[in-house]
């Protein structure tokens, strides 16, 4: 395989560790079930608690108490959901229309933070703070499909019914960051939004992709460009800075008038600076070679160091078919501003590395921390990621409420759900014709069934 002289140097620095793991510590989060997410639905026998809080979509270090335990804050995302077939809809026009779905079992939930402390050998979540805005608390259902940052999903209630919302409060958080006044910052993956709270979980400001000519958007204040984030892969982490600065970062690759998914060679970090309002973004180098392309690499999640040096969680399906989980140290100091770039009259995402180098973009550098699976990380997704002293960060993992989608009597060549199509009144098609096939929910078994806190221990300082 031929490399460019910057995809060789990525390549290069990405597998020179920057330290060693000498020590791993791991838990599953424990929530009460006075905590868990209330459920009398279709398949509510299955799920007799409730569904469990899904815990670590974000995650910040509070401190260490006077006993020697290990506070943290953990945030939930947009609520139980799962996997669920294409709405068919026919329009007054006779044009037949398939739309992407999502089930949502619990459509009354509300996102939520929780303490976690860590003691006598245990990570126990307490004192839920719901999340709310000047109308009352919002809810994790997508946005109108009118508006920027829709993700153009239907929500199907556990019958395959379509649940209607006009409102457009929704938040799919993933990440969460103290502001240094008592409040927090946390990112969304639907807009994707950068949003203040309060102390008391309340939204003071929300900020999201600017309208173009003919757009409507819930919220401004960032690069129109941001509205190209894929479907479900906005903002993955938060960071805030000493200096005050927010960081926001996409979790995959833009996919600019649906042409870039597959071949950017970065994804972007956003800066705000709260103060001014002002924004510079920046490309954080995917490791393009280990997936069959740009567009299967996620970001997890992003801790600052300081006001220019971050970690960041790098993950996805390789193309040899394994799960990668790796943690970087990045540096942005040197980092170009993309703002205002444009490369042979495009964003730079249509690039190629060459012509990116040809063009002196200099994307943060990158070393490797640590390899999360070397280190026995099983799940799938590292989602929080928290750092506690210069040796020291943690990671926490969302079981997604303990639930997953599965198809019973599934048709040969037809096992996921979103294979099939649903008329919004609870009939399941396959290619147009009735199937006896269903849509139901299962609980999680195993080690994607807990949210897990894994505490890495350096043989060397950050």
């Amino acid at each position: 395989m031929k490399y460019s002289l910057l995809a060789l140097a990525i390549a290069l620095t990405s597998t020179t560790a920057l330290a060693g793991v000498a020590k791993v510590e791991q838990f599953n989060i424990e929530v009460a079930k006075a905590d868990y997410v209330p459920y009398q639905g279709a398949f509510a026998g299955r799920f007799p608690d409730g569904f469990t809080t899904g815990l670590g979509s974000g995650l910040l270090f509070n401190g260490k108490n006077a006993d020697g335990s290990l506070s943290f804050i953990a945030i939930t995302d947009r609520g139980p959901n799962g996997d669920s077939p294409k709405l068919v809809q026919t329009g007054s026009d006779g044009n037949v229309s398939k739309t992407a779905s999502k089930m949502f079992p619990a459509p009354a939930f509300v996102p939520a933070f929780m303490d976690v402390t860590i003691k006598d050998g245990k990570a126990v979540a307490s004192d839920k703070v719901e999340l709310s805005d000047e109308q009352g608390k919002i809810t994790g259902l997508p946005l109108p499909a009118s508006l920027i940052g829709s993700t153009s999903e239907v929500a199907l209630s556990d019958t395959l019914s379509v649940i209607t919302s006009d409102k457009a409060n929704g938040l799919d958080s993933e990440g969460i960051v103290k502001d240094g006044k008592g409040g927090y910052w946390i990112c969304d993956e639907y807009g994707p939004f950068l949003v203040h709270l309060d102390g008391n979980g309340k939204i003071t400001q929300k900020l999201g992709p600017e309208a173009g000519a003919g757009e409507k958007a819930v919220a401004g204040g960032l690069p129109n460009i941001l509205k190209w984030r894929q479907p479900n892969r906005g903002f993955e982490g938060v960071a805030f800075t000493p200096a005050g600065k927010v960081y926001g970062a996409v979790q995959s690759t833009l996919d600019i008038n649906g042409e870039t998914r597959k071949v950017a060679q970065f994804t972007r970090l956003v800066e705000l600076d709260p103060a001014t309002g002002k924004t510079r973004m920046f490309a954080y180098p995917i490791d393009v070679g280990s997936y069959k392309h740009p567009g299967d690499a996620k970001i997890g999640d992003l801790a600052a160091l300081d006001d220019h040096r971050f970690l960041i969680i790098e993950q996805g399906k390789g193309k040899d078919k394994k799960m990668h989980n790796l943690v970087y140290q990045i540096d942005l100091s040197q980092a170009t501003d993309l703002s205002e770039l444009k490369i042979n009259g495009k964003e730079p995402e249509f690039a190629s590395a060459d012509e990116l180098q040809a063009a002196g973009v200099v994307m943060a550098s990158k070393t490797l921390v640590a390899d999360l699976r070397a280190n026995g990380w099983q799940v799938e997704k590292a989602e929080g990621l928290a750092i506690v002293d210069d040796h020291t960060f943690a990671v926490a993992s969302d079981n997604d409420f303990g639930l997953s989608t599965e198809v019973v009597n599934a048709v040969e060549g037809a096992k996921g759900a979103d294979d099939y199509q649903t008329d919004g009144k609870g009939e399941l098609m396959l290619d147009g014709k009735a199937v006896a096939s269903k849509v139901e929910l299962e609980p999680l078994k195993g080690a994607e069934a807990h949210s897990a806190l894994w505490i890495f221990t350096l043989d060397k300082a950050l």
